[in-house]
Formats: C-alpha cells, sequence, structure tokens
C-alpha cells in the first residue's frame, strides 16, 4: 500500500505527461471539434437513471451514457462557486480564492482576474465561445463577468440562482431587496417573460447551434442550467403543470417537484443533441452533461435530490458531495458504451478538452487539471492514471479532503457534521410508470435516435443491463465510524467507495495516514487566501433599478 501513494506522488510534478508527440491522434487536420458542456446545477449522483433508481427516468442523459461513456468517478467541488471555478480555470479552489463557499450576490469579489480561463484559451484558438444561464463567479465590476472573461457571448444571469418563471432573487441574508437577473451580454434582458428557464435556456442554445455553421468557426458552448437548484425561499421548486402530472405517482409532493424538474433537464439534453443532429455539426463534437456538485438533500437550498449510497451532500467533504453524475459522447472517443472508470476533476476538462483540439496549452499556467484524453479517447482498458485530487483545503472552515490514488483523507466537516451520514434511501414503491420498459425508453430518447448511426451495435437490452448493473456502486460490509469534527479519517475507497470503514486507527495505514497529512501541508504552503469580502449595502437591487447590477462601479460625480 506504501508502494501506491509513493507512486502517485512521485508522478504528481509529471502529471500533464501527455506528449506533444501525441497531440492530434483524433482530431481531423483540417476542422476543430465543437466543444458542448451541459451543466446540471445541484444534481444528485442518483438521480439519473443509469445508476438503478427507478423513481424517475432520464432517458436522455442515459443515452448519452450508454452511446458514449459514463463518467463512474467524476469529482467537483462541492459547491457551486469553486466547482465552476475549477471548471474553468483548471485549477484547485485554493489557487484562485475560491475554496471557502460561494460568491452571494452581494459580496464585492469574484474569480482571480490574473486566472487564465477555458473560453479565453478556446477563442484565442479560433472557437466562438458562448455561455448560455448561470455565471455564479462573481459581478462587483464589469471584469469580473462572463464577456469579460473569454465568452464572446452570455445569455443569463450573473447570480446563484433565480426564481424559474420571474427570473428574480433575493439573497437569503441581511435583509436585500428582490432583484432581477438576466442578460444578455451586458444589458438587462427582458424577453419572453413567463417561459420556464430550462425551457428559456434551451431555446437559445438551439439557436446558437442553429447559427453556428454561418460563423465557419468550432463551437464552444456551456449551457448552464439552473435546474433542478431551487429558486427563491418563497417557491424553491418549480415546474410547468404538465410536466408534474407525469410524476403523480411520487408521493412526495417536493419530491414529485424535482422529478419534474429533472425531467425538463433531460429533456433538454435531448434537444441539444437534436439540434447538433439537424445541423450535421454531431459528427464533429464532443457532447458532456455533468452535474456542478451533489444534491442538497436537506437543509438550506434543499431540493430533495438523491446521492444514495454515498454519505454527504453538497457543500460537505463526502462523496455524496463530491461524486457527481456525468456523461460524454464524441465520434472520437474508441471505447463507447461503458464506464469511465478512472477518477476525473472537474478541472481536468480544461487540458484535456484542449488536447483533443489541438490547442498547446503554455506551461506558464500552472494548471492543477490533468490532460486525461488519451484515457478518455482511448480503448476500454487504457490503464489509469495516478490521480491526486484535493477536493477542499478551507482553513476558514477548518476542513481538508484530499484524493490520493486509492485512499481518501477526510479533516473536520461542514455544518457541525448534521450531513456526515447517509442522508437518503431509493423509494422502491413510487416507481416511474416507464420503469418495466426501461430499454425501450432508452432507445426511444431523441439522444438514442441521433446517436444510434454512429454505433455499429444497437442499445440491446443485455448492454443495457450490463452497463447499469457495473455503473452500481456497492457499498463495504465493514463498518468503523468517523466523527470529522474530532478525529481524521482515512477510507480506501477501492474497496470502500461509501467511506464507511475509518482506517486511521489501523496500524497498517499510519504510513499512509502520515503521507496524507504531509501532503495537505505542501499543498498548504502554495494556496492563496480566500477571496472572500464582506457584504456590501451598495449592492441592493433598490439601488439599481431593482436589478443586480455592478454596484463596484461608483457613479461620477457632477460635473465630472
Amino acid at each position: 500500500m506504501r508502494f501506491v501513494i509513493l507512486s502517485v506522488l512521485l508522478l504528481l510534478p509529471n502529471l500533464s505527461w501527455v506528449e506533444a508527440s501525441e497531440k492530434n491522434e483524433t482530431r481531423t487536420a483540417s476542422k476543430l471539434p465543437n466543444i458542448i458542456i451541459v451543466m446540471a446545477d445541484d444534481m444528485g449522483f442518483d438521480d439519473i437513471s443509469i445508476r438503478g433508481a427507478r423513481e424517475f427516468l432520464t432517458p436522455n442523459i442515459d443515452a448519452l451514457a450508454y452511446h458514449g461513456r459514463l463518467l463512474d468517478r467524476l469529482y467537483a467541488p462541492s459547491m457551486c462557486t469553486p466547482s465552476r471555478g475549477a471548471l474553468l480555470s483548471g485549477k484547485y479552489p485554493i489557487h484562485t480564492g475560491t475554496q471557502h463557499s460561494v460568491i452571494l450576490n452581494e459580496e464585492p469579489w469574484g474569480l482571480a482576474l490574473n486566472a487564465t480561463l477555458m473560453p479565453e484559451i478556446f477563442r484565442d484558438a479560433g472557437y466562438s465561445t458562448n455561455l448560455v444561464g448561470k455565471w455564479h463567479l462573481g459581478f462587483v465590476r464589469p471584469e469580473y463577468t462572463p464577456t469579460y472573461r473569454g465568452f464572446d457571448y452570455h445569455y443569463g444571469y450573473w447570480g446563484g440562482y433565480i426564481d424559474y418563471y420571474q427570473r428574480r432573487s433575493q439573497m437569503p441574508s441581511d435583509n436585500y431587496s428582490m432583484g432581477y437577473d438576466f442578460r444578455r451580454n451586458m444589458q438587462v434582458e427582458c424577453t419572453d417573460r413567463g417561459v420556464y428557464v430550462t425551457d428559456l435556456l434551451t431555446n437559445e442554445a438551439e439557436r446558437i447551434i442553429r447559427e453556428q455553421p454561418a460563423k465557419e468557426q468550432p463551437l464552444f458552448l456551456i449551457l448552464s442550467h439552473l435546474a433542478p437548484h431551487t429558486g427563491n425561499e418563497i417557491d424553491p421548486l418549480q415546474a410547468p403543470e404538465e410536466e408534474l402530472q407525469k410524476f403523480v405517482h411520487i408521493n412526495d409532493p417536493n419530491r414529485r417537484l424535482y422529478a419534474a424538474m429533472v425531467s425538463k433537464l433531460d429533456e433538454s439534453v435531448g434537444r441539444v443533441i437534436t439540434a447538433l443532429a439537424r445541423t450535421d455539426q454531431l459528427e464533429n463534437s464532443i457532447v458532456i452533461f455533468y452535474s456542478d456538485n451533489g444534491a442538497p438533500s436537506v437543509g438550506i437550498f434543499a431540493n430533495t435530490g438523491s446521492n444514495w449510497p454515498l454519505k454527504g451532500q453538497k457543500d460537505s467533504p463526502w462523496e455524496g458531495g463530491l461524486r457527481v453524475a456525468g456523461a460524454i459522447w464524441s465520434p472520437l472517443l474508441k471505447a463507447r458504451g461503458n464506464l469511465f472508470t478512472q477518477p476525473i476533476y472537474v478541472g481536468d476538462f480544461l487540458p484535456t478538452l484542449a488536447h483533443a483540439a489541438g490547442i498547446e496549452l503554455d506551461s506558464s499556467l500552472h494548471l492543477d487539471g490533468i490532460d486525461l484524453w488519451p484515457q478518455l479517447s482511448g480503448p476500454k482498458d487504457a490503464p489509469h492514471v495516478p490521480r491526486e485530487i484535493l477536493h477542499q483545503l478551507d482553513d476558514v472552515g477548518r476542513m481538508q479532503s484530499l484524493l490520493l490514488g486509492q485512499y481518501k483523507y477526510v479533516n473536520g466537516t461542514t455544518s457541525k457534521g448534521q450531513y456526515d451520514q447517509l442522508l437518503t434511501y431509493r423509494k422502491l414503491d413510487d416507481l416511474d410508470p416507464r420503469a418495466s420498459i426501461y430499454g425501450m425508453a432508452v432507445r426511444n430518447s431523441a439522444v438514442s435516435k441521433e446517436l444510434a448511426s454512429f454505433d455499429i451495435q444497437q442499445i440491446t437490452q443485455d448492454r443495457i443491463d450490463i452497463l447499469s448493473r457495473s455503473a452500481a456502486v456497492i457499498c463495504s460490509d465493514m463498518q468503523r465510524g468517523c466523527n470529522a469534527l474530532l478525529e481524521e479519517c482515512l477510507y480506501d475507497l477501492s474497496t470502500d467507495p461509501c467511506e464507511q470503514n475509518n482506517l486511521a486507527y489501523s496500524k497498517q495505514h499510519s504510513e499512509i495516514l502520515a503521507i496524507m497529512r504531509q501532503r495537505v501541508q505542501q499543498l498548504r504552503s502554495g494556496a492563496v487566501a480566500p477571496g472572500n469580502r464582506p457584504n456590501e449595502r451598495d449592492a441592493d437591487p433598490s439601488l439599481h433599478e431593482c436589478t443586480w447590477d455592478n454596484f463596484g462601479v461608483k457613479a461620477p460625480c457632477a460635473g465630472k
């Protein structure tokens, strides 16, 4: 076991090990691949039905995995701001100042301006760069907003959440006013009022895809959904009535609303794939779906999402907050229709997709993410890269969570430990009426209809059964609890994916524990200070024509 950890440590300085000579192996010489990322917000790990849940189905998302690859061990920071910052920067939150909590609308800070972001890199390579939906990386001044950070175009909202119909939000602290938050680039956008926001954002993504061929540029598009994040506290879960009627079999009214919200999200994935197919862009595209973090099953912003059988939830150091639902499809993938079991971090997407596009990244970027395109696009049995992932290092919140090889170290937790256990269970009685014909539902989905032509073999029931069984997470029988508020926790995730058996007191693992402690200290020495700043009353929407605006921009004095 010592050898496993030491091998990882020896490889850490060289994790971007793919040589330039290997670049471009799957990319045509004349055409760069389109990059489309569809991001859910606060979706539970177990809320895609490919893993076996049948309370409600997600046939389009599942089909993306059956025709492509299920990202079985995709990890992301457990909250919105650090997760989105890691995606766009390719860096750990400790290197962009986003390691503590999220940016509330009234806080005067944002993702570090000295970080070079993914859209900047792809725009410089000739891509048309587009963000549709949520930003949540700061807007105190214009230079923190999307079109100043590499996106040619933004249609959506700057803050953490909005109402699904009214596009307004009120922060949960200090009695700030309700403010409107929706823009096209820098201008407030008020058209299509009353349209359900999941449909509104998908409509815009479809428009961009339809018009893209005329630009003669490759497309870089992030469709960053609100769903299934809650809206304002007075009406947190919202879905169209006709969608809600599809889930009358679910007894819990809030869970029923959540199912309808996820169903509209699943429909969005189908519409995106259909739009790419109808514009003849699928054959040169890479499409990724994933959730920014685990679901908040209970507590603040609770949406009833399920991370079963993983313990913990959003804003926690446990797998339920960090291991997220994800899938990728592209004709550039050699091994489609199986699990990608290599641990992959959301910060890996920048170097991985850059490799897929033949973009050489400057070493001065100092990325924490690594290039996994050879593994992702290669054969099914491609060897794993030994992986380190710093999940959390928050000295303000006194919490550390580190993956190193097969081992995970946790010291400290959130919310006084009240979310440190399994929080949800599968509902075995509230079965979706389509559960008995699940395979047919997948094959008849919009995604499967468009992607089937790229497959030599059809999505048979046997293939569905094999992949679904492989995707199931089996918890260990051994149990030795850990109180992360009082003691260190050490888990071997290769045999204990549900974090049930604390090895910190095992003499056999004492050296591993010491190595993990030491590695946290090494990482801490390179951390920048958190960017958090106290709330400002100047942010109140009542001072900005009832909108959330760039409140750090002072109006000029009279006569100047």
